[in-house]
């Protein structure tokens, strides 16, 4: 696929609404760690902004239907 599983569930939780510092503690990683995740999803939907993210992601399908 076009994004890592660990950029996905990045992606999902951003869509719900999760902060960095909260998706860093969920998934027991830095914030900085989050961080380069985002930047890299970022890179791989040529988006610039969460909701850009969001959008994108949700359009292509990757996003679960209930995120």
């Amino acid at each position: 696929t076009l994004l890592s599983p660990r950029e996905q569930e990045v992606l999902a939780l951003i869509a719900r609404g999760f902060s960095y510092a909260e998706i860093a503690r969920l998934q027991a990683v830095s914030v900085h760690t989050v961080q380069t995740h985002i930047k890299n999803l970022y890179a791989k939907l040529s988006v610039h902004s969460k909701n850009e993210a969001v959008f994108e992601a949700s359009r292509l399908g990757l996003l679960p239907p209930n995120a």
